[in-house]
């Protein structure tokens, strides 16, 4: 059965910590370890993630994370730079990926913060997507197979007629458990090479 949509995860994928300094640097200086910074930057508190499932709002993540950082609010948002300063966005992989948007239904499938979709129109990437699915948008999050359900629905198209390109082995996991072609991305060379070989073969 020939490929119609081509699922992708940002973070770690088209979004990269390229250099860790400047986070490390910041933990340190906040007291903490770059674990404990990122589960509280990330909303991870007691193996549930509301600030990601969308139940927590904007100011109240910031209000949260001063309290918990012993940081004034207004001091957050500049924190929040300096946490993800030595992050970089593949522009090579996103030129791919709006390459392939002619030909390919392109759904990005996210689990990300309510602010993802204000970031990716400020780095300019969010039309590189026929679809955004946000699990802060939609309540959802991988490896929950509702989420695949979710973007395969607004692909239009069947789990076997679709690739997930993901860096997160359990999401890679949950995607093939529910008949999507999957792509453990490990850097931009291999994930490409694999998915041309795919379609090549799908698509032949």
């Amino acid at each position: 059965m020939p490929i119609h949509a081509l699922l992708w995860d940002l973070g770690g994928v088209l979004v990269r910590t390229a250099d860790p300094a400047p986070r490390d640097a910041l933990a340190a200086r906040l007291g903490r370890t770059r674990q404990e910074l990122n589960d509280l930057v990330f909303g991870l508190t007691d193996g549930r993630n509301a600030l990601q499932l969308g139940e927590v709002s904007e100011a109240d993540y910031h209000a949260g994370l001063a309290a918990s950082l012993g940081l004034p609010v207004e001091d957050i948002p500049a924190m929040l730079a300096e946490f993800y300063a030595g992050d970089v966005v593949d522009y090579a992989l996103v030129a791919e990926l709006r390459r392939l948007k002619g030909g390919y239904r392109l759904v990005l499938v996210s689990n990300h913060l309510p602010t993802l979709r204000r970031e990716m129109q400020g780095w300019g990437i969010d039309h590189a997507f026929h679809h955004l699915v946000i699990s802060a948008e939609v309540g959802l999050m991988k490896p929950d197979p509702a989420i695949f359900e979710m973007a395969l629905e607004k692909a239009g198209c069947l789990a076997e007629e679709a690739v997930f390109v993901d860096d997160y082995e359990p999401h890679v996991a949950a995607a093939r458990a529910l008949g999507l072609h999957a792509i453990r991305f490990q850097d931009s060379a291999q994930a490409l090479a694999d998915l041309r070989a795919l379609l090549e073969e799908k698509n032949m």
